[in-house]
C-alpha cells in the first residue's frame, strides 16, 4: 500500500518534532493521538479505541506497540520498522509491554512528554501508564506539542484539503438538489456521502449533524431524521475527508414560501461569514475571528442567538470528531500563520422563534487574504418549486484570491422566478 506523502516529508515531520522535543526539554515522547502517529509515520488505523502507544525518542528511534490486528496494518500504510505486539490475554496490562518498548529505546531515568489529551487514551488507560512509568521515567503533559506543529500545512497537506473541499462542494449541491418536500433527510445523507466516496473520499471523522423543523435547532447528530416538510426549515452541517483531511460545510434549505425573518438571518450570517473572512490573515489572533463575528450578529440585532465559539481549524483527523483546535472563541491567542485551515460558521438558533438559519465554509490562511476551498451558498437556498436552488461552485479553483472577489464572482445558487426576484430587490 502506498504511503500518502513522501519519505522525505515524514522524516521533515520527526525532525521538527525531535527539535521542539529538545526546546521543551524532554528526551522523548509517548505519542497516543491517532493524528499524530499518521502525521509523523503515516501510519492509518482505527485500532487507537483500544490501547496502542508510539514512542519517539530525541535521537530519533521510533516504534510502535499495538495490537497484533495492527500488525500488518502498521507495516503496510507507514514507516515503521520496529513494531511490538502485546498480547490479547484475561488480565494484560499493555502498559507495562510500552514500558518495556521505552526501556529498550533508552527511555528509562528521561523527562518523556505524554499526548495525554488523546481520544484512544481514556483515564483509566492513562491511569495504568502512570503507574508503569512510576520510578520508571519523569512524564508530563506534552499534548499540544505535535498539534501546534501541524497547524501550518505543507503544499503536499492543502493539496488534499483543496480536494477534499472540492468534494464538499459536489455534496452539497446534492443536498440542495435533493431537499425537497416529502424526500427523506436520510437518504438525503447517503447521496451526499456517496458521492464524497465516489470522488475517492474518506468517511468523515464525525457524523453529520442534520435535520428538519426544530431538528434544524440542533447541532450535535441525532438518530431519527425523519422527511423534509412543505414548510420547513433543513439544516446540514457535514464535513468531507481526503486521504483524512477534512473540509466542512453548512447550510440551511428553506421550504415553502420563505418567512422573512429567516431571510433576515439569512443576511446576517452572510454579512458576519464575509466580516470573518476579512480578519483571517497572518499577524491576527483566533480570538479576533470570535470578536469580529459577535460584534456583525450583535448589530444585526441577534445577540444571544449566536454561540460562544464560531469555527475551529481543520486538517488530519480521526474519529470522533472532525474538530481541532484551536477553537474560534474569545480571547484565543493563537496567531494566524499562512497555511493554516479554519472552517468558520455563523450560527443562529433562535429560541423564541424556533428559526434557525448557519452559513459555513473553509479557508486556508494566505499571506493575502482567506483562499477559500469550498464554497457556502451567499443567496438562500429555496425549495418552493420542488427543485432547491443550488449554490454554484466557481467557474475554474484558481489561487488565492481576496475573499470578496471570490464572493462577486460567484454566481448566485441557481436562476430564481421573477416573483422572488421581486421580493430580493424589496428586501
Amino acid at each position: 500500500m502506498a504511503l500518502h506523502f513522501t519519505r522525505a516529508e515524514f522524516a521533515e515531520r520527526q525532525r521538527k518534532t525531535r527539535a521542539e522535543m529538545t526546546r521543551q526539554g524532554l528526551d522523548g515522547l509517548l505519542i497516543f493521538r491517532q493524528e499524530t502517529m499518521y502525521w509523523l509515520t503515516g501510519y492509518d488505523t482505527e485500532g487507537f479505541v483500544l490501547f496502542q502507544g508510539m514512542y519517539l525518542s530525541v535521537d530519533g528511534r521510533i516504534a510502535l506497540c499495538t495490537r497484533s490486528a495492527d500488525d500488518l496494518q502498521s507495516r503496510m500504510t507507514s514507516t515503521l520498522e520496529d513494531i511490538r505486539i502485546w498480547r490479547d490475554v484475561e488480565g494484560a496490562n499493555p502498559a507495562i509491554d510500552l514500558r518495556s518498548m521505552v526501556q529498550d529505546l533508552g527511555g528509562r531515568g528521561k523527562k518523556i512528554g505524554v499526548e495525554y489529551h488523546a481520544y484512544g487514551l481514556t483515564g483509566q488507560r492513562a491511569k495504568l501508564v502512570d503507574a508503569a512509568f512510576d520510578n520508571f521515567a519523569k512524564l508530563s503533559d506534552a499534548s499540544d506539542l505535535v498539534r501546534l506543529l501541524r497547524l501550518v500545512k505543507s503544499p503536499a497537506e492543502l493539496a488534499y484539503v483543496r480536494r477534499a473541499g472540492e468534494l464538499a462542494d459536489d455534496a452539497l449541491a446534492v443536498a440542495n438538489r435533493m431537499c425537497v418536500p416529502g424526500e427523506s433527510i436520510g437518504a438525503i445523507y447517503g447521496e451526499m456521502m456517496n458521492v464524497i466516496m465516489r470522488g475517492d473520499g474518506d468517511p468523515s471523522a464525525m457524523r453529520w449533524p442534520m435535520g428538519g423543523g426544530q431538528d434544524a435547532m440542533l447541532v450535535r447528530y441525532h438518530t431519527g431524521h425523519g422527511k423534509v416538510g412543505a414548510q420547513d426549515q433543513v439544516m446540514f452541517e457535514f464535513a468531507s475527508a481526503y486521504r483524512h483531511y477534512h473540509t466542512a460545510l453548512m447550510n440551511v434549505v428553506l421550504t415553502g414560501k420563505p418567512d422573512p425573518r429567516h431571510l433576515d438571518m439569512f443576511k446576517a450570517g452572510r454579512e458576519a461569514l464575509d466580516a470573518c473572512w476579512e480578519v483571517v490573515r497572518p499577524g491576527n489572533t483566533v480570538g479576533h475571528i470570535f470578536d469580529t463575528h459577535a460584534r456583525s450578529l450583535s448589530k444585526a440585532g441577534y445577540d444571544g442567538c449566536y454561540l460562544n465559539a464560531c469555527g475551529y481549524t481543520l486538517g488530519v483527523t480521526y474519529p470522533p470528531n472532525w474538530m481541532d483546535w484551536p477553537m474560534c472563541w474569545h480571547g484565543n491567542p493563537q496567531v494566524l500563520e499562512p497555511g493554516m485551515v479554519f472552517f468558520l460558521h455563523m450560527i443562529l438558533l433562535d429560541g423564541r422563534t424556533g428559526l434557525s438559519m448557519s452559513l459555513g465554509e473553509t479557508a486556508i490562511v494566505t499571506p493575502r487574504a482567506a483562499d477559500l476551498v469550498n464554497h457556502a451558498p451567499r443567496e438562500p437556498v429555496l425549495s418552493g418549486s420542488g427543485v432547491a436552488r443550488k449554490s454554484a461552485k466557481p467557474a475554474a479553483k484558481k489561487a488565492a484570491k481576496p475573499v470578496r472577489k471570490a464572493a462577486a464572482k460567484r454566481k448566485p445558487a441557481a436562476k430564481r422566478t421573477a416573483r422572488s426576484k421581486t421580493k430580493a430587490r424589496r428586501r
